[in-house]
């Protein structure tokens, strides 16, 4: 059986590179669902809708989570409503940022 802790943890592992952080601190995640013990689902977005990770991202929290031990399907949803915005960001990231 899974635990969203460790859906989220293992999110945390999956970094942007344009932008040097992961995922979750970015507030690139939305939602995280675990259905029946192994089924997970992930609502995330992309910080603009032309970012060029637009396939990389979500295939890698796909595979990533499919890793889990005893995840059996994972949906990645991929949305840009509501929009992404800097304030979506962990308050450590924005102040390393200097936001």
């Amino acid at each position: 059986m899974v635990k969203e802790e460790e859906v989220w943890n293992a999110l945390r592992e999956i970094v942007d590179p344009e932008v040097g952080a992961n995922l979750v601190d970015l507030g690139l995640i939305y939602e995280v669902r675990v259905n029946n013990g192994n089924e997970v689902y992930v609502k995330m977005t992309l910080t603009v809708p032309g970012c060029p990770l637009m396939n990389v991202l979500p295939a890698q929290v796909e595979e990533r989570l499919k890793e889990l031990e005893g995840v059996k399907k994972v949906t990645v949803q991929v949305t840009f409503d509501p929009p992404w915005t800097p304030d979506r960001m962990s308050k450590e990231l924005r102040e390393a940022y200097g936001w």
